[in-house]
């Protein structure tokens, strides 16, 4: 293996470190998933909705798009 895939390795030993740590804390904004809504605005279950703003928006959309490209990358070799 060379250094590249010990690199990403640690990557995700370390996101599975940090997220395994909030989950086992059951705390309230502490999960890359309660972080994520928060920052797209999106309130969670039986609670109000946020205010949608164009930055709210804006940032659905990044990730939107993001995770579309991430898919069509993976799924095609790297030809997109």
């Amino acid at each position: 293996m060379t250094g590249w895939s010990w690199a990403w390795i640690a990557w995700l030993a370390a996101f599975a470190a940090i997220e395994g740590a909030a989950l086992a804390r059951d705390a309230r904004d502490d999960t890359l998933s309660e972080h994520v809504w928060a920052w797209l605005g999106i309130g969670r279950h039986g609670e109000p909705r946020p205010e949608v703003t164009g930055t709210v928006r804006l940032r659905r959309f990044a990730l939107l798009a993001f995770l579309a490209w991430l898919s069509a990358h993976f799924l095609t070799g790297g030809f997109f």
